[in-house]
Parts: C-alpha cells; sequence; structure tokens
C-alpha cells in the first residue's frame, strides 16, 4: 500500500512546529500561564526567530536528506549522517546537547581513517565506559526520518533505528526509545491510526520489554509535566506519550497534544518535537495549523516546502 503522501509529510512537519513551538519556553525561558497557549514567538535558548526550530531538526535535516539521496541502509549512509552532522556543528549549530558535541567534536578532532561513523560510535562508546551516561533524549529527537525511510521493511527498521541511535547514544534504551517511536511512526503512516505504543514492546530486546510496558503504561496514567526533567530518554518517550494522549486544550488534536507538550516543561523544545513527529504521522501535515507551516524554518536554509519534498523523497514518493 502506497502511504499518505499528508502523512509522510505531517511527520516532518509536525517534529519541525512542535520544535519550533517549544523552542521560546525551553527549560524557562520564557513564562507560560497554566491557561496560555504557546505561540511561535521565538527566542529560547538561541535566540531563535519566531518560527525557527532548534537542533531537534537541524539532526532530523541531516538524516532526512542523507536518507533521500541514498537511504539509510549502509556504512556509507551513516557516514554521510556523521559528516553532515559535524559540518553543522562547525556551521550552523545553535544549540548542541553537551553528549552530541563531545562526540561530533571527537569525529571532526580525528579527520581521516577510521571513517566518520566508526570514528563516532567509538567516541559515544568511550563516553558510555567512561561515565555511563549516555541514555539523553538527543537521538530520540531527530530519529522520525529514519521511520519514513523503512515504512516497508519493520526488520530493518528496528535495525536501523538502533544503528543511527548509536552513532551518538549508545547506551540501550536510548536505541530501543528510538526503535519504539519509529514503529510508531510507521505505524500512524501506514495504517492511519495511532498505535497502541505498548504493543510495539516486542521490537525491542526481551529483558528489557517488561521495563518499557511499565513506562509506557505509567505515561498512560500520568500527565506529561509528571516527567520533568525529561532530557532522560525515557522520560522524555513518556512525556511525549503521555502529552499524545493527554491533549490540553482545544483543536485538532495534534494543537491540543502538542500544548500540553509544551506545558510539560523542562525540555520543551525536544517533548515537543518527539511528540509532534508521531501527531504529524498520524493526522497529516493538512492537520497542523496553517500559520505555523507558514512560519517554520531553520537551518540549512529550509522551509516547510522543503520538509515536504524531502518528506516524499526518504519514502519513494518522489
Amino acid at each position: 500500500m502506497t502511504p499518505s503522501p499528508d502523512r509522510v509529510e505531517g511527520a516532518l512537519l509536525g517534529l519541525a512546529c512542535g520544535d519550533a513551538l517549544g523552542v521560546p519556553y525551553e527549560f524557562g525561558a520564557a513564562p507560560l500561564a497554566a491557561s496560555e497557549a504557546p505561540r511561535m514567538i521565538g527566542g529560547g535558548l538561541g535566540p531563535y526567530e519566531p518560527g525557527e526550530w532548534s537542533d531537534d531538526t537541524q539532526m532530523a535535516a541531516v538524516i532526512a536528506r542523507v536518507a533521500a539521496d541514498r537511504g539509510l541502509a549502509d556504512e556509507a549512509a551513516l557516514d554521510a549522517v556523521v559528516e553532515g552532522w559535524v559540518g553543522w556543528l562547525r556551521d550552523g549549530a545553535s544549540d548542541v546537547g553537551t553528549q552530541t558535541r563531545h562526540v561530533l567534536g571527537a569525529v571532526a578532532a580525528r579527520s581521516g581513517a577510521p571513517r566518520p561513523a566508526e570514528r563516532a560510535r567509538a567516541a559515544a562508546q568511550e563516553l558510555h565506559r567512561r561515565t555511563g551516561r549516555t541514555a539523553g533524549n538527543g537521538s530520540l529527537m531527530r530519529t522520525a526520518p529514519v521511520a519514513l525511510a523503512f515504512l516497508d521493511d519493520r526488520d530493518a527498521l528496528t535495525v536501523h533505528a538502533r544503528a543511527v541511535s548509536d552513532l551518538t547514544h549508545p547506551d540501550p534504551l536510548a536505541g530501543d526509545a528510538c526503535v519504539l517511536w519509529c514503529h510508531a511512526i510507521r505505524v500512524a503512516v501506514v495504517e492511519a491510526t495511532m498505535p497502541a505504543l505498548e504493543d510495539l514492546v516486542g521490537e525491542v530486546p526481551t529483558p528489557r520489554r517488561d521495563a518499557w510496558a511499565g513506562w509506557i503504561a505509567d505515561a498512560g496514567r500520568r500527565p506529561p509535566a509528571d516527567f520533568a526533567p525529561n532530557g532522560y530518554v525515557v522520560t522524555a518517550l513518556q512525556a511525549a506519550w503521555s502529552a499524545v494522549l493527554h491533549p490540553r486544550g482545544g483543536g485538532a488534536p495534534p494543537v491540543a497534544s502538542l500544548t500540553a507538550a509544551v506545558h510539560a516543561g523542562d525540555d520543551t523544545d525536544t517533548v515537543a518535537a518527539i511528540a509532534g513527529a508521531l501527531l504529524g504521522a498520524r493526522w497529516g501535515a493538512s492537520s497542523l495549523p496553517e500559520e505555523w507551516v507558514a512560519a517554520v524554518h531553520g537551518w540549512p536554509g529550509l522551509r516547510s516546502a522543503d520538509l515536504r519534498d524531502l518528506a516524499r523523497r526518504v519514502a519513494g514518493l518522489a
């Protein structure tokens, strides 16, 4: 079955809209009253222009461009992704997570052999050995393009979602989260339904399935704000999933759930970007407010029309 172009486009546009909507409020950069709807007013940690997206969409755009040009199924593609991120770090990064900066900085400092993806994995694994702390939300926030690249192959999606995560975030929980969210996006695009996330835990290794089932169930019972701080990949996924399930205010489902995601507080742009990718995949680009779609933009000089085109190309629709 050919996937709906509207839902394919919605995955990237929803990511970007959630990101730009959360940017102004990241870590309390701007006040947000309990009854107030978030707006794309810019500012934040950038500071950003109104409607400008942050590192969540910037890093996802690199993945999407590689996937559109050559796919994501081999080591050469991963090399291209890492090279793209290193270029982004040098030329366009407006906000970079500590872990991601460490890994990409190490890659940039060791040019030549071995290849970029291998250097990235080595730097990430060294960081994990030294600190035991590589389960941040930085790979989950950018994972949506991987789902679009493997809509027709569930097994390959499981493998490659983890492979892209492992480039900077080798903790198995980070890879699990990317696998789960990519499969949820895939179901939303292909089947035009919001998946039951707990039904997808079979995609992660057996020893961690019960833990993920418990975390997902907890997110279904509690509001997004209960999962702050949400820089940890598990609480980031819980906050995003809770926002999907517990919309706030009126409007179309993406609007109400993204409002809930931003009101979760803490890393607002990332939680809203994660939720936005799934919401857009389910409800389509056409469900996003026209003023959001008109406003979103960011590195590397892209706007909503460019994201639409990228999404279609990644999914093989153009």
